[in-house]
């Protein structure tokens, strides 16, 4: 009885996703002539051309596209049961491996976590933090059960996945006491010409807080800018600026750090997402995590 290779199905059907060998060897963490070589013997093994050139790329053939379909089956089947093995009880813990988007504060990405760690069976979990590119690479591949972001999967995405929303709230300004005694007064004007300390331009969270300064007709005097919430965070606490945090967090940051709310801006919306291949959330971990996102953390 003939058998395929599906460690060479699966270097095959990524190459399709990525749309080049040289994309699908940096999700798959392997060199591009290992690729080209375990694509090769597949193609030998079903006597076929798979794969053809292209100005874009690589292009699956004719033959390419029926085999690329089948693939797509056989792998969605490889996550419905690993997903049904993961759900049963075995005697050892319950695994679940969560990518988070290198942009999400540190609070808010336990505030989510933290449910799963609350199920009645024994939860093991692993958090990989990342840029979402590299994350959703890892979840195409089933590296990842589940990725965390502030930023949705768009449709030009070469992975196919789902965005299930968990909440959304708007932004709290903070500031030590020595400056809100200084900026506490008509909110949000006062912000004109404040020392603000500010999340890199190149993040969602940014962008939807520059367009609301234009809005209101505000131009802050930025006395940094950090990709690290962490990093921004603590020159906040130490009195280096006025900054931002999503609403979600104003309990906290007035109970734990001391600090005060200059005021708020709800029009400049945080969404966070979780991203997975399934339309239909199964893990009890990423669905312990969805729910209480949604009807406790973001209620």
């Amino acid at each position: 009885m003939e058998w395929i290779n599906y460690h060479h199905l699966l270097y095959f059907w990524t190459v399709v996703r990525a749309g080049s060998i040289g994309r699908a060897s940096e999700q798959l963490r392997l060199a591009p002539p290992t690729i080209s070589a375990q694509l090769r013997s597949l193609e030998t093994s079903l006597g076929e051309k798979l794969l053809t050139r292209s100005a874009r790329g690589v292009q699956p053939t004719e033959v390419g596209q029926v085999v690329y379909r089948y693939a797509e089956d056989i792998f969605a089947l490889g996550r419905e049961m690993l997903d049904t093995v993961k759900g049963r009880p075995t005697g050892h813990p319950l695994q679940v491996v969560i990518g988070i988007a290198d942009v999400l504060p540190k609070e808010i990405s336990h505030a989510l976590i933290e449910p799963a760690l609350q199920l009645r069976e024994q939860v093991q979990i692993t958090c990989r933090e990342d840029n979402q590119e590299h994350l959703l690479a890892e979840l195409a591949i089933q590296e990842l059960d589940v990725v965390l972001s502030d930023t949705p999967i768009g449709p030009p995405a070469k992975v196919r996945a789902y965005n299930h929303l968990l909440g959304e709230c708007g932004m709290t300004f903070f500031a030590t006491p020595e400056l809100f005694r200084k900026y506490s007064r008509r909110f949000p004007k006062v912000l004109h010409g404040a020392p603000l300390l500010l999340p890199a331009d190149n993040t969602n969270v940014r962008r939807a807080l520059d367009q609301w300064f234009d809005a209101q007709q505000i131009r802050p005097f930025v006395v940094g800018q950090f990709e690290d919430f962490a990093l921004l965070r603590r020159f906040g606490e130490t009195g280096a600026g006025i900054f931002a945090v999503p609403s979600v967090l104003e309990r906290l940051f007035r109970k734990e750090r001391k600090l005060r709310v200059v005021g708020r801006a709800d029009a400049v919306r945080n969404r966070f997402y979780a991203i997975s291949v399934e339309r239909k959330l199964k893990h009890p971990a990423v669905v312990a995590i969805c729910e209480t996102a949604r009807h406790e953390l973001f209620s």
